[in-house]
């Protein structure tokens, strides 16, 4: 009886220690398969964020690339209107030019004059033709993708510049040769008297 006496009180200590809320529930129970779930949804979501940053970095590089890209097509685009206007200015040269020399208006000592000018231009254009190709094409001017558009860019507007100053000579030999036509004709002119 001692022995019984003794768990009647111990169970009834213990049901005292015990707060209201956990001795209604009972005591709770490990739950193995839970914690399987648990551990093989981390491992999932661990592999899916590894992706996800495989993911960032191949198109963090994809980005750098077609930046790349970008700016080459714009370098090409630029180079391509540098060499536009350098075959304007040998179609200027071949046939413009030819026609104001070749024209008895122009005197003779006008005629080194008028190639002078036009040869600084000619001149000119293959100096940036060659430069352009320098910086295309080497590796020891250690320029980044941006300074070289800027560089082509300018080239470009100096080649339309060139362009513009040529066609500008052109119009303005063209307006002396016009002139002095007119001249010799009015001077020439039969009278009728």
């Amino acid at each position: 009886m001692k022995n019984k006496h003794k768990t009647l009180v111990f169970t009834i200590a213990l049901a005292l220690c015990f707060p209201a809320g956990a001795a209604c529930q009972g005591m709770p129970v490990y739950d193995n398969t839970n914690f399987v779930s648990l551990v093989k949804s981390l491992v999932e979501s661990a592999k899916q964020t590894a992706n996800l940053v495989k993911t960032v970095n191949f198109l963090k590089a994809q980005k750098e690339n077609i930046e790349k890209v970008n700016s080459v097509v714009q370098d090409l685009k630029a180079v391509r209107e540098i060499g536009r206007n350098n075959q304007r200015l040998i179609a200027v040269m071949q046939n413009d030019l030819r026609d104001i020399l070749n024209s008895p208006y122009i005197k003779s000592e006008e005629v080194s004059r008028v190639s002078e000018s036009f040869s600084d231009v000619v001149d000119n254009s293959l100096e940036t033709a060659s430069f352009i190709d320098e910086i295309l094409s080497s590796d020891h001017l250690k320029m980044s993708d941006a300074e070289r558009a800027e560089v082509l860019k300018q080239k470009e507007l100096e080649s339309k510049e060139m362009v513009t100053d040529v066609r500008l000579k052109t119009k303005r030999y063209r307006e002396i040769i016009s002139f002095r036509e007119m001249q010799d004709r009015i001077n020439n002119r039969e009278t009728g008297f």
